[in-house]
């Protein structure tokens, strides 16, 4: 069942817009600033899109560039809204091994969701993650605060039946 997915419409507020560049200011000039200032934009949206990332541009001096850059460096950082219902798939080593890239690829064929993205509804996002130290029940994946360990491909549909 593939889903026809749009891009999820950006909400920020007035008021949210005002707290971040309040806190580009309390940190104007302090060396390495981009860091806190990503973290504080994060924690005042729950992630970081492009319109976030321009308003951090102009206020900073970086180019959009840089703060692109560092958004998608470091994986604290999240350039699409979570979901209600938030999956996580581990792809470390161990995960891998165990047959993970399978795993997502069917969660990805039965909600028609590619990795990385949420559904324009807000109702599931899909992210392959790295590992998340349940290497024992490999292979890993998370569903909001479930753990799901020692999958195989054929658990996919049950697993996401118990969330739609």
């Amino acid at each position: 069942m593939k889903k026809n997915l749009t891009t999820v419409m950006f909400r920020g507020t007035k008021a949210q817009e005002e707290r971040l560049i309040a806190e580009i200011e309390s940190l104007r000039g302090t060396p390495g600033a981009m860091m806190p200032i990503l973290q504080k934009a994060q924690e005042i949206y729950g992630y970081l899109p492009i319109e976030v990332q321009r308003i951090i541009a102009e206020h900073t001096g970086a180019s959009l560039e840089e703060v692109y850059g560092v958004a998608t460096f470091y994986s604290q950082f999240a350039l699409n809204p979570k979901g209600e219902i938030s999956i996580g798939v581990c792809l470390g080593t161990a995960c891998y091994v165990k047959g993970s890239g399978d795993i997502l690829d069917r969660i990805v064929e039965v909600l028609g969701l590619p990795a990385g993205s949420t559904t324009p509804d807000g109702k599931f996002s899909l992210e392959a993650t790295r590992c998340i130290g349940a290497c024992g029940l490999a292979p890993v994946i998370t569903i909001n605060n479930d753990v799901y360990g020692k999958l195989t491909k054929a658990d996919v549909d049950g697993i996401l039946a118990k969330y739609r």
